[in-house]
């Protein structure tokens, strides 16, 4: 059964930064891609950003040149690194991953940002 454990969430200034990262229970390496969505209040999920098996990220225009993903593999993590938070970053925080059979999320980690 795979985990999909985050952390790093919490509440920070606008303008400020966070690190989410998304710990797996196996080797990440049997994932095609894994990503972060969130979800706002009466909002529906997005994509926030992916990351391929291949290390190719891709990104919401909202967070683009604001936020990063990285992958440390010998950790099985992913990270989301946000920077220049603003208020409509506020959201819970959710990692996933895909493989061909199926695909898996975490519990999700809450992100305010405050004025």
């Amino acid at each position: 059964q795979v985990q999909l454990v985050e952390s790093g969430g919490g509440l920070v200034q606008a303008g400020g930064t966070l690190r989410l990262s998304c710990a797996a229970s196996g080797s990440i390496f049997s994932f095609n891609a894994m990503g972060w969505y969130r979800q706002a209040p009466g909002k529906q999920r997005e994509l926030v950003a992916g990351i391929t098996s291949d290390g190719y990220p891709n990104y919401a225009d909202s967070v683009k040149g604001r936020f990063t993903i990285f992958r440390d593999n010998a950790k099985n993590t992913v990270y989301l690194r946000m920077n220049s938070l603003k208020l409509e970053d506020t959201a819970v925080y959710y990692c996933n991953a895909k493989r061909t059979t199926g695909e898996y999320w975490g519990q999700g980690t809450q992100v305010t940002v405050s004025s």
